[in-house]
């Protein structure tokens, strides 16, 4: 079973069209390593500037792999 997550990132000062790319690819990368599932990600900007990403892991040791990774 999936685990559904939702990561919230502030951007350093100067920083933000560099996590905004950064974040846009991030679930592609986790699929191509068997990690993530094909749930459509949700990417949302907060007014102060945090990056919310919403995805969904294909397991807990999908999880763990990936902080081994």
């Amino acid at each position: 079973m999936g685990r559904v997550v939702i990561v919230a990132m502030r951007p350093k000062a100067g920083c933000e069209a560099k996590l905004r790319n950064l974040v846009a690819g991030h679930v592609e990368i986790l699929r191509q390593q068997g990690l993530a599932t094909e749930r459509e990600p949700v990417i949302l900007a907060a007014g102060d500037g945090t990056v919310i990403e919403v995805f969904e892991w294909k397991s807990g040791a999908a999880i763990e792999a990936a902080h081994q990774n």
